[in-house]
């Protein structure tokens, strides 16, 4: 059953294709190539893979209401995952090669806009996700804030956000990051802007140092280049069977670990989970 807006929001209208698209149309500050080459990418990558599982086993812990709206959502990668797990899921992404690329995973809950250009009622969203947008947004206070105020009543916020400003890299820059973030920070930040924060914990636990030594280091060297797709695309789905299993081992021992300990004392991302 398709899900009908028109009583959450003031600005969007459904049309023929079955997608919701905001009246008003703010400019994109996204790299053109992002969502086409996250596209190539997310299904064969460690990184995306494993982030999923995290975000799964978050929302598990804590359910959120229904539906879930993913902002910033993308390609549809982690809503389709959603989706499988059983959540009502509603895809937001100002980029119509993201909503058309979800549509090819499946997803059939989509909103071409801004989440500014949408035009959502206060307190009319049941549940937020936002993963690894945050760190995207100029102003991510004020950003925190406009959710907050969104968010219906005791409405869940889930949050990944990269870790450690001194990871900074030239890749941040492609990708035009504001920031990396510290876990207390964000959580500081968070309740700044009036919610109760949960769950936190750092995630990727094994990518600092790799990130360090291969990224960031030959950045402040000169020795990375600026949007070099197929190196960065070579780091996230290694080719070899080997380097695959040894990934995939120390990957699950980090989900198992969070499991035991609860929380996670460093990693290459963050990730939260607020409530109104």
């Amino acid at each position: 059953m398709m899900l009908n807006l028109t009583s959450i929001t003031t600005n969007l209208e459904q049309r023929a294709d079955g997608i919701w698209y905001a009246c008003n149309q703010s400019p994109i500050d996204y790299p053109e190539e992002g969502n086409a080459f996250c596209f190539r990418v997310e299904e064969g990558s460690f990184w995306f893979n494993h982030r999923n599982s995290f975000i799964l086993e978050a929302l598990r812990r804590l359910p959120p209401g229904q539906p879930l709206f993913d902002i910033g959502g993308g390609n549809g990668f982690v809503a389709k995952a959603s989706c499988e797990a059983g959540i009502e899921t509603v895809l937001v992404d100002p980029g119509i090669e993201g909503i058309l690329n979800a549509r090819k995973r499946g997803i059939n809950q989509l909103v071409c806009a801004a989440l500014h250009d949408a035009g959502f009622l206060p307190g009319s969203l049941p549940a937020v996700g936002m993963f690894d947008v945050l760190d995207h947004i100029p102003d991510d206070l004020a950003f925190l804030k406009e959710i907050h105020s969104l968010l219906a009543p005791v409405g869940r916020l889930y949050l990944t956000v990269p870790a450690y400003q001194a990871l900074w890299s030239i890749e941040d820059d492609f990708a035009q990051h504001y920031r990396r973030y510290r876990l207390n920070g964000l959580v500081e930040r968070l309740q700044q802007s009036g919610f109760t924060v949960e769950f936190a914990t750092y995630i990727f636990i094994t990518l600092p140092l790799p990130i360090l030594l291969f990224r960031t280091l030959p950045s402040k060297l000169g020795r990375r280049r600026h949007g070099d797709l197929e190196k960065i695309e070579s780091e996230l789905k290694p080719g070899s069977a080997g380097a695959n299993s040894l990934l995939d081992f120390f990957l699950k021992l980090e989900l198992h670990l969070l499991r035991r300990l609860n929380r996670l004392p460093f990693g290459g991302s963050c990730l939260v989970v607020a409530l109104k």
